[in-house]
């Protein structure tokens, strides 16, 4: 399903216009993108969490040519499915 796909469903489900979902779910998204940035923790009971991580510099491989190069650190965003959401899809 991409973001079109979903936005279709909301406004079905929800009984709303497209221009409504699309709305609540862009509201949605940057709620928890301007939450990840502040460096906190977005969880919805059932459905899961999401969490940013550091992952420290570290040395890699090119595959191509086996040459040693350096990997900067940055921030990564991590999802943990909730207890609901994984028991739904087993």
């Amino acid at each position: 399903m991409n973001k079109t796909e979903l936005i279709d469903a909301m406004a079905a489900d929800a009984g709303i216009t497209k221009a409504a979902a699309k709305k609540a779910l862009e509201s949605f998204l940057g709620n928890v993108e301007g939450s990840l940035k502040k460096g906190n923790r977005v969880s919805l009971v059932g459905f899961g969490s999401w969490s940013v991580s550091r992952r420290n510099a570290r040395d890699g491989r090119n595959p191509q040519t086996g040459q040693t190069i350096k990997i900067a650190a940055k921030n990564v965003v991590k999802f943990k499915a909730g207890a609901e959401l994984s028991g739904s899809v087993n």
